[in-house]
């Protein structure tokens, strides 16, 4: 017979507690935790997953082969470069992101388009009905795909013994639950026990799963850290639902780079791969606009440009208004303070809104020359040309200090059109100046700068 008890759960971390206690001391968060009944399952107990595997024995690690991993072609060429060159046999991915921003778009589509794969998915929010509506309008391909609508994970593994699928699908994590733990679906005991059990099915088995997870109010993965913590990648749908475009970008990825970002258009037909960003994220009618600066940004190995828009007016209610979309708002007060500081321009008693266009979060420090180019185009109502791009991270000294990956920078420019480049003086050594159609405007400081583009 199974043992019941009471333990309280930080819904932030996972800690556990005999007792409630206001403030957990392991992340020093506030009334989070809740109560959970666990029951303690008896030793003899056969495994969860219901596999029958061989215990492994210690090797050394010369007796280990390390051969690369084989990948599957998801066919989505944003999604394979997200995901590091393709899916892993054996590994399990979290996909999160708001509510009807597309996650279950984005993975029925890519179903679709792997006919040679058997696929299982299982849904826990939705009816076959609506997958089958939602099929159709996304694709007219015919795919084998296996739809089951089921939340208990045990017969969910009956599924999976039945049907011998490639590939699992799990829509969402948090509607799977598990007969061994006395709680509702969704609760952190919940989580916990079904997403370790579906890590020992996929490694076991060496079956790759998409596990399709919620995101709380601040916008990081719901659920206990260890959910983040157990599976091998976790990648972030992202966007403004206002916008049509769409983001992933990989926040964890054992078998990859973070730093790769995959951009798509939503359309009524589905998701469409953004192949060459940079044309869809300009506008072409800003000329002799003033507050408008292209910048050109690097997110993962991709280059792309931006337009950086700013506007600066007198303040109406006497504290001046600081509002900055897309941009780190702390980072945008500290080159406002080296403007004031260094370059003598007085911005204390003005308002400042600082947009990046397209509705994209750029965390590269080589847009700060475009963001203090814009907002002084826009102070002294003078426009930069438009076939002028930038790039080059601002110092507290005033100083336009390097940035990486010059070369690719340049090159998108010049792919687009552009004449002028403005870039920091260190990043001109070991460039080949002679093939490039496109002018490179060395700059040091930040006066440099304001004279080559107002003169």
């Amino acid at each position: 017979m199974a043992k019941e008890k009471t333990v309280y759960v930080c819904s932030n971390c996972g800690q556990n507690s005999p007792k409630w206690v206001g403030k957990c001391p392991s992340c020093g968060e506030w009334n989070t935790y809740v109560e959970e009944i666990v029951r303690k399952e008896p030793t003899n107990r056969r495994p969860v997953s219901g596999i029958e595997t061989q215990k492994p024995k210690p090797v050394t690690l010369s007796e280990i082969i390390a051969d690369d991993e084989p990948r599957i072609d998801m066919h989505d060429d944003e999604l394979n470069r997200v995901l590091g060159g393709g899916l892993v046999q054996g590994s399990l991915v979290l996909i999160g992101g708001e509510p009807g921003i597309g996650k279950s778009t984005l993975v029925m589509q890519t179903v679709l388009h792997m006919p040679e794969k058997k696929i299982l998915y299982v849904s826990g929010e939705e009816s076959a009905r609506q997958l089958k509506l939602r099929a159709d309008r996304l694709s007219d391909v015919s795919s084998d795909c296996f739809i089951v609508c089921e939340t208990s994970l045990e017969q969910i593994y009956v599924h999976i013994k039945n049907t011998n699928p490639d590939l699992v699908i799990i829509d969402s994590i948090q509607t799977i639950s598990t007969e061994s733990i006395e709680s509702s679906p969704g609760s952190i005991a919940q989580v916990r026990e079904c997403s370790a059990s579906i890590l020992r099915f996929a490694k076991e088995t060496h079956t790759p799963v998409l596990l399709i997870g919620h995101i709380n109010k601040e916008g990081s993965i719901a659920g206990p850290k260890v959910l983040e913590h157990i599976v091998d990648t976790v990648l972030q749908f992202e966007g403004d639902q206002h916008y049509m475009y769409r983001i992933l970008r990989s926040i964890k990825n054992r078998f990859g780079s973070t730093a790769e970002l995959g951009i798509y258009e939503m359309r009524q037909d589905g998701l469409r791969q953004v192949s060459n960003p940079s044309e869809l994220l300009l506008s072409q009618d800003h000329e002799g606009m003033s507050g408008v600066a292209i910048a050109s940004a690097i997110e993962g190995i991709r280059p792309f440009l931006i337009e950086t828009q700013a506007l600066v007016s007198s303040a109406v209610y006497g504290n001046p208004q600081r509002s900055a979309t897309g941009f780190d708002l702390r980072r945008m007060n500290m080159l406002l303070a080296v403007l004031e500081k260094r370059v003598g321009f007085k911005l204390a008693q003005k308002d400042v809104f600082l947009n990046i266009a397209g509705g994209l979060k750029v965390n590269d420090p080589a847009i700060d020359l475009p963001v203090i180019s814009a907002i002084l185009s826009s102070n002294m109502d003078a426009a930069i040309e438009p076939e002028v791009c930038m790039a080059g991270e601002i110092g507290l000294s005033g100083e336009i200090r390097p940035v990486n990956r010059i070369e690719q920078r340049i090159g998108e420019a010049e792919k687009l059109g552009f004449k002028r480049f403005l870039l920091p003086k260190y990043n001109l050594q070991g460039i080949d100046t002679k093939k490039l159609k496109i002018e490179l405007v060395p700059v040091r400081k930040v006066e440099e700068a304001f004279r080559a583009l107002f003169g």
